[in-house]
């Protein structure tokens, strides 16, 4: 059986990602594509019980190095459990955030090391890398007034990212678009300010000509 695919969604608070997964993973099952959706931090047990500690509490609550270290624990687990499984039954995995969180939110936007993040990718994420990876791009005050609205009308707690101040968003924006730009074979840059059908179309334009067969 052929490995599946493994897709990744990226980009900062209130891009808009979570809508768009549930939407693409919605049209690949249309078209007999067996999916799996999950997230990061989180998709096992484990991986969520960490997510808990490290989405909610004060902005200052963990170092951007505790913070990647915790971060790549719950990954290290998020693949064992589910990940693995899935691909090597050849399901797709459409995953809303994974490694390049990590690179953009504690190395671009929190200052940690490249090379701690890099030799933690080498152990952790061994072969498993995305086939694609879509990076959600918007001007960072309308990201987290839609995050901001969203959290009031969720009612959920997990907003120590979104409390970070804007200068730490505009770093994170500038880290994932330079993520896009060095990796312009596996990354497609997604104008998310756009409406939900036009995002929709574009990233289904990018999942169809780039991992041919289900377009």
């Amino acid at each position: 059986m052929s490995r599946g695919k493994f897709i990744t969604f990226e980009g900062g608070e209130g891009a808009g990602k979570s809508t768009q997964v549930r939407r693409l993973v919605a049209r690949l099952q249309a078209a007999g594509v067996e999916v799996v959706a999950t997230r990061e931090p989180g998709g096992s047990p484990g991986a969520e019980a960490i997510r808990a500690l490290v989405l909610t509490g004060s902005a200052d609550r963990w170092s951007p190095v505790t913070e990647t270290l915790l971060m790549y624990g719950a990954r290290r687990d998020h693949i064992e459990r589910t990940i693995i499984p899935a691909l090597e039954r050849g399901a797709w995995v459409v995953c809303d955030r994974f490694s390049d969180s990590t690179r953009a939110y504690q190395g671009g936007a929190g200052g940690v090391a490249p090379g701690l993040i890099a030799a933690l990718e080498n152990h952790v994420l061994a072969e498993i890398r995305p086939d694609l990876t879509l990076v959600f791009d918007l001007p960072v005050r309308v990201g987290l007034a839609r995050a901001e609205r969203h959290a009031a009308a969720s009612g959920h707690a997990e907003t120590r990212f979104e409390s970070k101040g804007v200068a730490f968003h505009e770093r994170l924006r500038a880290a994932f678009r330079e993520i896009a730009a060095i990796e312009p074979d596996r990354c497609v840059l997604v104008e998310a300010a756009a409406g939900i059908e036009d995002v929709e179309a574009a990233v289904w334009a990018a999942v169809s000509s780039r991992l041919q067969g289900h377009g």
